[in-house]
């Protein structure tokens, strides 16, 4: 498959977990992708993993660009090296993130405000750069954003992080006044519990997530990135504005992991 042939494609936070999944498949089916991820070492290992796996015809290629993905002037100038490397930029997926538990009364200002640059700001910040170099190009491109359940149904222990990710659903929505007329589809995904190397750190994690799940199961990365994929492919050029929940139908019931 080739359905991202030339195209050029930055994803932060993709040194491991669903990022690295996305990027994976992306190369596969012909994408050129900077991967990010603020250790640099994750970020070196991951785009030559891909390398490695990936020997297909047809097949795109893999950089890293390690860095930190909330700090502005990062973010340009991953920006314009893509553009140096592959001549454009076609999509945009802003995928880091960081979780810090606690409740009301624990959350510290500090870590608060880590939440928040990273998650937001990032985020916002990325669609921004991003779509100004589409907008040059006059190609169009797609924008991605990565949401979660808990932005839709409320979990202990997590309301900064919650808040996050419900304001990256509502900034799918509002951007679509600014990036329609561009030719820019702007989106998000809320993915469930998913098997990721974090996760699967829990010897816990599986059997309470399968009880809960609908579906039986947590999702896995091709799940997520599954989905990811047909929001930014050309296919779904008419598809904008949308938040895309991929979670076995957790997020209908709602039952706590307890």
């Amino acid at each position: 498959m080739t359905t991202f042939s030339s195209q050029t494609v930055l994803i932060t936070g993709a040194g491991q977990g669903i990022g690295f999944a996305i990027a994976r498949s992306l190369v596969q089916q012909g994408a050129n992708v900077i991967l990010n991820d603020f250790d640099e070492s994750l970020a070196q290992k991951a785009a030559e993993t891909i390398h490695q796996e990936i020997t297909m015809a047809g097949a795109g290629r893999c950089e890293a660009y390690p860095g930190d993905a909330s700090d502005v002037a990062f973010i340009e100038t991953m920006v314009d090296y893509a553009v140096s490397r592959f001549g454009m930029v076609d999509i945009a997926i802003a995928n880091a993130g960081i979780t810090i538990f606690g409740d009301i009364f624990t959350t510290t200002p500090e870590a608060f405000q880590k939440i928040v640059d990273l998650n937001l700001r990032g985020s916002f910040f990325l669609a921004q750069v991003a779509a100004k170099q589409m907008r040059s190009q006059g190609t169009g491109g797609s924008v991605l954003f990565m949401s979660s359940v808990v932005g839709h149904v409320a979990h202990p222990g997590l309301p900064v992080y919650s808040m996050t990710k419900a304001g990256l659903e509502m900034l799918a929505k509002q951007l679509v006044i600014d990036f329609s007329p561009l030719g820019i589809t702007v989106n998000a995904i809320a993915p469930g519990a998913t098997l990721t190397e974090r996760t699967l750190d829990d010897p816990t994690y599986i059997p309470i997530w399968s009880r809960i799940t609908p579906m039986g199961r947590p999702a896995t990365v091709d799940d997520i990135t599954n989905a990811a994929l047909f929001l930014v492919a050309p296919a779904s050029r008419h598809i904008t504005g949308q938040s895309l929940v991929v979670d076995g139908g957790w997020t209908s019931v709602g039952v706590p992991p307890v």
